[in-house]
C-alpha cells in the first residue's frame, strides 16, 4: 500500500493573502505544516500551483525534505489528484496549508481506519477544527475528479466523496479522547485566527508543541479571559 501526505498550499488567499509564509513563533505557517505531517516519517508532498508567486513554497518544501508538485492554479482537486498520480500513491491522505496545528499522529490513525474498515474515506470526529486530516482510496480520488463539477467540489477536495455516501464507504472514527475538543477553532483564515495561533504557541513554550498542548493552552486562555 502506497501511501502518502499531500498538503495543499498556495500563496493567494482572498482573506490572508501569503498566509503560508507568515510566521508562527519564528517559523513559517508551511513550514509548521509541513514537518508537523513529516515528523512520523511519512512521505509527504507539497502541492502547489504552476504561478510564479508559489516558487518560494516549493523551494521551502524542498528544503525540508518534502517531496513537490505544481499543478493547476485554480482547481485544487485537479492539482491534489495530480500529485496523487505522479507520485503513484494508492491511498492519500488530504492536509490543509490553513493548519499549523495538524496532530502529528492524525495521519496514520486515519489511514489505519480506513486499512481496517475497508472504506473510500476515513476521517476522525472530535478534534479540534484543523487539527485533523482525511484518507481516502486512489480510485475515490480518481473518481470525484471525474465526477465533480461545482466549483465547491473542485476546490473542497473531498465534498464530492463525503456527499455521495451511496456510491462511496465512509468511515468517521472516533478521535482520541484526550484530543476531543471539536467547539475549539485552530485553523487559520484571517488575522484574528494568526494571532490566536501565535498567542497559543507562545503559551505552550514549546518549538513544536503537540496537539494536547495546544489545547491545553487554549482552555488556560480562555479561562483567563
Amino acid at each position: 500500500m502506497a501511501a502518502g501526505i499531500i498538503l495543499l498550499a498556495q500563496l493567494a488567499s482572498e482573506r490572508l493573502p501569503a498566509k503560508a509564509l507568515a510566521p508562527i513563533g519564528g517559523r513559517t505557517m508551511l513550514d509548521r505544516c509541513l514537518t508537523r505531517l513529516m515528523s512520523r516519517g511519512m512521505r509527504v508532498i507539497l502541492a502547489t500551483t504552476t504561478q510564479p508567486e508559489d516558487d518560494s513554497l516549493a523551494v521551502l518544501a524542498g528544503r525540508l525534505g518534502a517531496w513537490v508538485y505544481r499543478g493547476h492554479p485554480t482547481d485544487p482537486l485537479a492539482r491534489f489528484c495530480g500529485a496523487a498520480e505522479t507520485f503513484g500513491l494508492s491511498v492519500v491522505v488530504r492536509a490543509s496549508g490553513d493548519h499549523p496545528a495538524v496532530d502529528h499522529e492524525a495521519p496514520r490513525r486515519v489511514i489505519s481506519a480506513l486499512s481496517k474498515s475497508g472504506a473510500d474515506y476515513a476521517c476522525e470526529a472530535g478534534l479540534p477544527i484543523g487539527a485533523g486530516v482525511e484518507a481516502m482510496t486512489i480510485a475515490a480520488l480518481r473518481a470525484s475528479d471525474r465526477m465533480a463539477s461545482s466549483d465547491h467540489d473542485r476546490e473542497h477536495v473531498t465534498s464530492f466523496i463525503k456527499s455521495n455516501a451511496a456510491t462511496h464507504r465512509l468511515r468517521i472514527a472516533q478521535a482520541p479522547a484526550h484530543l476531543i475538543d471539536p467547539a475549539l477553532s485552530l485553523t487559520v483564515d484571517t488575522e484574528a485566527d494568526l494571532a490566536w495561533m501565535r498567542e497559543l504557541h507562545f503559551r505552550t513554550g514549546s518549538a513544536d508543541p503537540s496537539l494536547y498542548e495546544l489545547i491545553s493552552a487554549a482552555r488556560r486562555a480562555k479561562k483567563a479571559a
